[in-house]
């Protein structure tokens, strides 16, 4: 089968953790950017990338490359480009820009200039205009310029990756899926021991970590790919891929999801019912002081709030009292922790083992974790 180029954009801080995905999914020349991830591979490899990778946000088809010298230059470009190859006058359209140049002020301009292009070219070929769509479109066209350089792409995903198609709802603000998904790659769990979630809000992380436990795709649910439209779309090997991907395998230990709020646990419910997953998650109304975890330890994951809706002095108390309960119930077990709040960290009275940087939406975060020893807080700090 014929390689491609392509690109799969993420979230800061889970590049590397992209890569290794594309390449256990067969793709090929794999190198990290900056919060995205180039690569090559055959028509087969793209569908196995949208249906199987959990930390990709977008994959995108690598159309073209060139110097740009101002709106002249990109209007003939892209009017010269062989669009009727990719879709039809009757699909729809819209265009993505990015632009980080001084020959362009706005990426509005770059967005309109290339729509009038495309238009251009189809109704000199056709005498007709295909239409654009801002909400669904048929095609998504991404153009991203810095300095004098242009890539065109073509966007295979269509909604973002990271829409699962598993959420019936959701709580507050909920965790991104992809960022969900990450985290718990990060901490090495794999289904051996049990996972607890004790402030699961919406039940993101305890969904992501059954889809990881039990190799299911998450792309799974999913009812639409943007590549569905392209006009090479092969949909016997679009099923074959589906087919070959879906071997589930037993969970051997059980997730945990709790929640103080009522609204949290009915939500959770929701998209763990539609998830399918039922059966590999218990989950229950409860307080986090009042877990009680499994005697042969595991680990914990949370996003606990950063305290927006509260006062310093409360804040800093409600992770002092997470920080205590976990000294007190968790003997045995990894935490990790997701907060942007990091002086309401320093009173969880624990020694970090390790510290990551992330961004959750475009709150800067960290993702902490420590390891909880029997003993004295003095004799923890000095183990770990």
């Amino acid at each position: 089968m014929k390689e491609n180029g392509f690109i799969a954009t993420t979230m800061f801080g889970l590049e590397e953790i992209l890569a290794n995905e594309l390449k256990e999914l067969g793709a090929t020349e794999v190198q990290i950017l900056n919060r995205a991830v180039s690569f090559s591979g055959s028509q087969a490899i793209l569908y196995k990338v949208n249906i199987g990778t959990r930390t990709a946000m977008r994959v995108l088809k690598n159309l073209k490359s060139f110097r740009v010298t101002g709106e002249e230059s990109l209007y003939e470009v892209i009017y010269n480009m062989k669009w009727e190859e990719h879709f039809s006058v009757k699909d729809s359209f819209m265009i993505n820009s990015s632009v980080n140049s001084p020959l362009f002020r706005h990426s509005h301009f770059v967005s309109q200039k290339t729509k009038d292009a495309i238009a251009d070219r189809f109704r000199k070929i056709t005498n007709l205009r295909p239409s654009v769509n801002t909400s669904d479109p048929d095609i998504t066209i991404n153009i991203h310029i810095s300095n004098d350089r242009a890539d065109v792409s073509l966007d295979s995903s269509g909604e973002p990756l990271f829409k699962r198609g598993y959420r019936a709802a959701q709580f507050a603000a909920p965790l991104n899926e992809v960022l969900a998904a990450g985290m718990i790659i990060m901490t090495g769990w794999d289904g051996t021991v049990p996972f607890i979630d004790p402030m699961c809000g919406s039940g993101t992380l305890p969904i992501e970590a059954a889809l990881i436990g039990k190799k299911i795709p998450p792309g799974i649910f999913r009812e639409k790919f943007g590549f569905m439209k392209w006009k090479d779309y092969d949909e016997v090997l679009f099923r074959h891929i589906i087919e070959s991907m879906l071997n589930p395998i037993e969970l051997i230990s059980a997730i945990y999801a709790s929640d103080i709020s009522q609204e949290a646990i009915d939500l959770t419910r929701k998209n763990i019912k539609k998830a399918l997953l039922e059966e590999f998650i218990q989950i229950k109304k409860q307080d986090f002081k009042e877990v009680v975890p499994p005697k042969e330890g595991g680990i914990v994951i949370m996003n606990p709030p950063y305290g927006e809706r509260l006062k310093e002095n409360e804040i800093n108390l409600f992770y002092k009292a997470i920080g205590d309960t976990l000294k007190k119930n968790f003997s045995g077990f990894d935490v990790w922790i997701l907060s942007g709040n990091t002086e309401a960290l320093k009173f969880f009275g624990l020694h970090p083992e390790k510290k990551i940087e992330l961004l959750n939406g475009s709150i800067k975060c960290k993702f902490q974790k420590f390891s909880i020893y029997s003993g004295s807080k003095k004799h923890k700090i000095t183990e770990s």
